[in-house]
């Protein structure tokens, strides 16, 4: 069962690399990464100072699950000796394509969380951004950060929120009352021009609403439809007390709270100042950082 869903897990992102919805510019282009670094740092603004990606100068750095190398290129650049897996064989091509453009080095490899190919104590920094709570064993994964950091090592580790204001109110409240719509035909076209969200996913929605609703409407499976895409067959959101226990190995654990989704807050969203909105997303942000030190 956990295989034929890791398999799953690869196959949706093989299909879907994460973030390349935010560029117009053809996939693998330098203009194509260029728009994805200027749209990840303008939405999540927070996470150069979080990350300090200037601290890991000559330090060994190992990123689960790089992606498009967004952030593994900031690392890179910083000076870091840089590894970065990515479950995805289409991720990893263009993690190194990135690569190739911009005159960087690095060690960029297709490896599972959960069975990471390193020796135990490689790496001062552990690094992972809105991934592993994508993979079917989690504990085993964050097993495997505490193996391959040295003693006194870093792991950054970002998880998705569940005492947060996009879980409760956007995920399971007002897209709830929104996916109600797609039963009629004209529900992808109105909740699109409500929302802005794209029509064809909205079609895919509707699809697995009408083959079985009461499935689609459960917490988890709706919660998996309803963070990374349509199709998206597994998605996790913690609280702070099980992140502890996910990371009770480790000599110390702190955790912060980042982004707050503003564009799914109505109206007020899309003024809100930058100040109000750190505030905010400190006590109700979608982004958990967990910061644990070996």
């Amino acid at each position: 069962m956990a295989e034929d869903l890791k398999t799953r897990v690869h196959d949706f992102w093989q299909a879907n690399p994460c973030g390349a919805k935010f560029a117009r510019s053809e996939i693998g282009t330098r203009g194509f990464f260029e728009e994805l670094e200027r749209h990840r740092y303008e939405t999540e603004w927070h996470i150069p100072e979080v990350v300090g990606f200037e601290r890991w100068r000559d330090r060994d750095v190992l990123e689960i699950g790089c992606g498009l190398a967004t952030d593994a290129v900031r690392f890179a650049r910083a000076g870091a000796n840089y590894t970065g897996i990515d479950l995805t064989e289409g991720s990893i091509a263009l993690a190194s394509r990135r690569f190739d453009l911009e005159g960087l080095t690095g060690d960029l490899r297709v490896a599972d969380a959960e069975n990471l190919p390193f020796p135990e104590s490689s790496f001062d920094l552990v690094y992972s951004h809105g991934v592993l709570h994508h993979t079917p064993d989690l504990e085993k994964a964050i097993n495997e950060v505490h193996r391959v950091l040295r003693p006194e090592g870093i792991a950054m580790v970002m998880l998705y929120h569940r005492h947060s204001y996009n879980y409760y109110i956007n995920i399971m409240t007002l897209r709830r009352i929104g996916v109600r719509l797609l039963k009629f035909s004209w529900g992808p076209r109105l909740v699109k021009a409500l929302t802005g969200e794209d029509e064809v996913r909205l079609t895919q929605l509707r699809e697995q609403y009408l083959g079985d609703s009461e499935r689609m409407l459960s917490r988890a499976e709706f919660l998996n439809q309803n963070t990374d895409g349509a199709g998206n067959p597994l998605a996790r959101a913690i609280t702070k007390r099980e992140a502890l226990d996910l990371f009770s190995r480790f000599g110390s654990v702190r955790t912060k709270v980042h982004f707050l989704n503003k564009r799914w807050i109505p109206l007020a969203g899309r003024i809100m100042p930058r100040l109000i909105e750190k505030n905010l997303a400190s006590l109700f942000g979608w982004h958990l950082w967990i910061i644990a030190r070996k």
